[in-house]
């Protein structure tokens, strides 16, 4: 069986995004969420950063950047939304920006669904060119 990648800070993750949950639940406001989060995860002891300019790369060549809301101990980026549900384009995007970055594992975790948080992890390693 494989290992999972980034377990230990992987399973303080949602044990955060938990916690913020059962506090909130699907009543607020994105940025109500994006903070509570970090604070969550600081408290679980992860080091995290906000506003972190992640360079976008195609052919090797620096395209842009992207500012996800949290990386945790820059590995994980954690991408937070508060909507009832996810669009198509909400899911892509975040694909294409781990896809397109130096991080193998991101996270969409959407709030604001109206049957309970919704966390998508995703790995991305095996298509990158090595």
């Amino acid at each position: 069986m494989a290992e999972i990648l980034y377990k230990d800070e992987s399973y303080k993750i949602r044990g955060a995004t938990f916690d913020v949950y059962k506090k909130f639940r699907n009543r607020h406001k994105e940025i109500i969420y994006q903070r509570s989060l970090a604070q969550s995860l600081e408290n679980q002891g992860l080091a995290i950063t906000r506003e972190h300019q992640i360079p976008i790369f195609y052919l090797d060549k620096k395209v842009g950047t992207y500012t996800p809301d949290i990386v945790v101990e820059n590995k994980i980026f954690i991408e937070v939304k508060a909507k009832p549900f996810l669009h198509r384009d909400d899911v892509l995007q975040f694909w294409y920006y781990l896809k397109s970055s130096d991080f193998k594992v991101g996270y969409l975790i959407n709030f604001g669904a109206p049957n309970g948080v919704q966390i998508i992890r995703r790995v991305y390693d095996s298509a990158r060119k090595v």
